[in-house]
């Protein structure tokens, strides 16, 4: 097999190479954050958006030199390894892992960064478009929501245990809930609601993560005239929600077929779908 490469605070080496020690902070205590970014038609979709979010996480966190963290590096950066591992002209999943550098216990030696860039081919989605997802309610343990429930953080225990349940129960997805008992959002996404012709998605303060297509899709969706609204929402409109739909950086906007014994429309989804694959901000006058 062909040998893969990840760049290691600017030292691209094989990814079977050991890159750190026991030390590691991220590995320690899941201090750090990560970005995960497609690559699609020669540049990162929606770069900007990913840069800040990034860097005001790192500031949020006390990480120094956010600033370093910039549109040029983590372009120039990534094709250097998409180069190096043969995906030009593929799409590919980008993920940008920042963690604090130096040892110490839960006080820090230093707050210098170190990084950890990895590049991954998309294989084509086999799931034919007129087969959404199956997705079940994940209520074992719920996500606390404070300012740093917005980010992607490295301390990912809550979505491990939602992972288990979804694989053991067989779901496309589940929907977490926040500490209130609210929906929060997905395993690996934000979550979407259609009802009685508005367009709702949970507030920040309700514990989900700020997306950068959560954005997106609000932009898309008010330049096509439909209301959103950023709410509190209860897990009981699943049950009678037009549709629901899933979204992420990577796979875009992926919508819900059945909760149960629920099923779902698509239309607003497959709207949204479409006005993805040509959204381009700089010639969209309505979202500047």
């Amino acid at each position: 097999m062909p040998t893969n490469y990840i760049n290691f605070n600017g030292n691209v080496v094989p990814e079977e190479q050991e890159i750190f020690s026991i030390e590691n902070r991220g590995f320690r205590y899941g201090d750090g954050l990560f970005e995960t970014m497609l690559y699609k038609d020669g540049d990162i979709r929606f770069l900007n958006f990913h840069v800040v979010r990034l860097q005001q996480g790192m500031e949020l966190i006390h990480l120094d030199d956010a600033n370093l963290f910039d549109e040029f590096f983590i372009r120039s950066r990534s094709e250097e390894l998409i180069r190096k591992n043969n995906m030009l002209g593929q799409q590919v999943r980008i993920r940008l892992i920042i963690f604090r550098m130096g040892g110490g216990l839960y006080s820090p030696t230093t707050n210098k960064p170190g990084f950890v860039l990895q590049v991954q081919r998309i294989e084509p989605n086999l799931r034919d478009k007129k087969v959404g997802l199956i997705v079940g309610l994940y209520s074992e343990f719920k996500k606390p929501y404070s300012d740093l429930s917005r980010l992607k953080s490295l301390n990912s225990q809550i979505y491990v245990l939602a992972g288990i349940y979804k694989k053991k129960m067989a779901f496309d997805d589940v929907l977490i809930l926040n500490q209130e008992g609210y929906l929060c959002e997905s395993l690996t996404s934000n979550i979407f609601v259609y009802y009685e012709k508005i367009l709702y998605t949970p507030a920040l303060s309700e514990g989900c993560i700020e997306g950068v297509m959560r954005r997106v899709v609000m932009d898309m969706a008010r330049a096509e005239g439909i209301e959103v609204v950023e709410a509190q929402i209860s897990p009981e409109i699943m049950k009678r929600a037009d549709e629901i739909f899933c979204t992420n950086a990577v796979q875009g906007v992926q919508w819900v077929m059945g909760y149960k014994q629920k099923r779902y429309f698509n239309k607003i989804s497959r709207i949204l779908q479409d006005k993805l694959l040509s959204w381009n901000y700089d010639s969209n006058e309505e979202q500047n």
